[in-house]
């Protein structure tokens, strides 16, 4: 399945990567440097790193109306 970058919540996306790692941050302090990265990172940053977690992309695309 084809995704579109223009159909994916960011803002989302990326709130919960901090959760994730945040989380994470707790057992492996290191995670911490994570979480102060994905505030800048870029659309394709985020995606690569989503590719490193359990967190689905399909609860971050958008419907779009017909």
């Amino acid at each position: 399945m084809e995704i579109d970058l223009n159909d994916i919540d960011f803002i989302s996306l990326r709130n919960d990567l901090i959760d994730y790692y945040g989380t994470l941050a707790q057992i492996y302090p290191t995670a911490m440097s994570i979480v102060i990265d994905i505030e800048n990172m870029s659309e394709y940053q985020l995606l690569t790193l989503l590719s490193d977690t359990t967190i689905d992309i399909n609860d971050y695309i958008v419907k779009k109306m017909k």
